[in-house]
């Protein structure tokens, strides 16, 4: 336990969905049909937003989770939709994805929050990424350059326009790109959001009731097993993050991917503090603003496999990082502390399509772009199940690329037409 301001914070505390959002998840659990469509492992972002997709075009489908939805890596996340800000040398298909996904998130969220009747903060003033000292620009000024080439919508700041925009900064801020169409959403009501549409549209949701194994019949995926329960079903879909390369699988599917740990903490803004409008980028952390006024801080990136502990070197390169940028940080109230684990493949980049084994397709290894990549993740399982092919640029995310010497074909015998 740590004592701040006179409050005690169980360390690894978490946020957690707003009271008038948490209803929609409880009640009794459904009753286990002897088949469905499809079943999915994991009730996070990627897990509810296939299946919410899925039940939408009348297939029956369970989605099952280990834990509450969304407790995994989903509120562990910030919620940033930066397709921009996290463009990299080399990202060049990742970024085809992530602008497609970045266009489906207007109607994705208008038609969710719909469904759900319940808003899921989703905020567009774009985001900032600031260089702090003058060792930092030529940095920057690369990247500037990776976007300008990548015909990305993105503007050069110098020092001045930065502090015009987000005064608080600190006055060493040296230049910063303006990324106006990188834009964000709250975890903590987008899970439950979807959770809730799921439902409404007759979808079976049954958590605390983790999958053991993949249930084989024939050499073909046919269900899951849980401790107490089989459910069959004509898919499986594995939407696990970090958890899906973890034991639930047929171990020859060799899927590359590890837990990537972040911590990080949420400070309480107020009048006398301020907050930034925009998500601010550093070379150390980025700070999301929240509707609620908090002020999230993220993240480290720690290669220590399922280890969730809360550090003092984690918490304080967060804390430095925040006062570094923003010297009101200083009066701010920390409200959570927590720890997530990015599902990481060798390439940093998503697993979307067939796995090798009929019957089971994959969904995972988002590493930090599981939010953005929700909604073109979700179209892309749903083209895959409902006429047996993705987009050109989903299929450049398949398990074959590591495994090019056995690669399984891209086409898919689909549930239903």
């Amino acid at each position: 336990m740590t004592l701040y301001a006179d409050r005690t914070i169980p360390l690894g505390a978490r946020l957690k969905p707003p009271a008038e959002l948490r209803a929609d998840g409880a009640g009794p659990a459904p009753v286990l049909p002897a088949q469905v469509d499809v079943a999915v492992i994991g009730a996070g972002v990627i897990g509810l937003s296939i299946a919410w997709r899925l039940v939408c075009r009348g297939l029956s489908v369970a989605v099952f989770d280990r834990a509450e939805p969304g407790s995994g890596t989903s509120f562990a996340a910030t919620g940033m939709l930066a397709a921009a800000a996290e463009h990299e040398p080399g990202g060049d298909d990742l970024l085809a994805l992530a602008l497609d996904s970045q266009r489906q998130w207007l109607e994705f969220r208008a038609t969710l929050e719909a469904e759900a009747g319940a808003s899921i903060d989703y905020r567009d003033e774009g985001t900032l990424v600031v260089a702090l000292g003058r060792d930092e620009v030529e940095r920057l000024r690369f990247r500037h350059e990776q976007q300008r080439r990548a015909g990305l919508n993105t503007r050069w700041l110098n020092g001045m326009e930065v502090r015009g925009i987000e005064p608080g900064l600190r006055a060493a801020v040296a230049a910063g790109i303006s990324c106006p169409d990188d834009h964000q959403v709250d975890p903590r009501r987008l899970v439950p959001a979807l959770a809730a549409a799921f439902v409404r549209r007759g979808g079976l949701l049954f958590q605390n009731n983790a999958v053991t194994s993949l249930d084989m019949a024939g050499g073909r995926g046919c269900g899951l097993l849980t401790a107490n329960s089989r459910c069959q079903a004509q898919i499986v879909v594995a939407a696990a993050g970090a958890w899906s390369a973890d034991g639930i699988l047929p171990a020859a599917l060799d899927i590359p991917m590890r837990p990537l740990k972040g911590q990080a903490l949420a400070l309480r803004t107020s009048r006398q503090t301020g907050a930034p409008r925009h998500v601010i980028w550093t070379e150390q952390i980025h700070l999301a603003p929240k509707g609620d006024g908090q002020l999230i801080v993220g993240s480290t990136m720690e290669d220590t496999g399922f280890n969730p502990a809360i550090t003092a070197g984690g918490v304080l390169a967060l804390l430095e990082g925040v006062h570094r940028a923003l010297p009101s940080s200083e009066e701010m109230e920390i409200e959570a502390v927590w720890s997530g684990f990015r599902p990481t493949t060798d390439d940093d980049a998503p697993i979307i399509g067939v796995s090798g084994v009929p019957g089971l397709l994959l969904a995972t290894g988002h590493h930090r772009n599981g939010i953005l990549l929700a909604p073109v993740t979700a179209t892309a399982i749903e083209q895959l199940i409902t006429t047996g092919a993705m987009s050109e640029a989903a299929s450049r995310f398949g398990l074959a690329r590591f495994q090019r010497s056995n690669a399984p074909s891209a086409q898919f015998a689909g549930a239903r037409a």
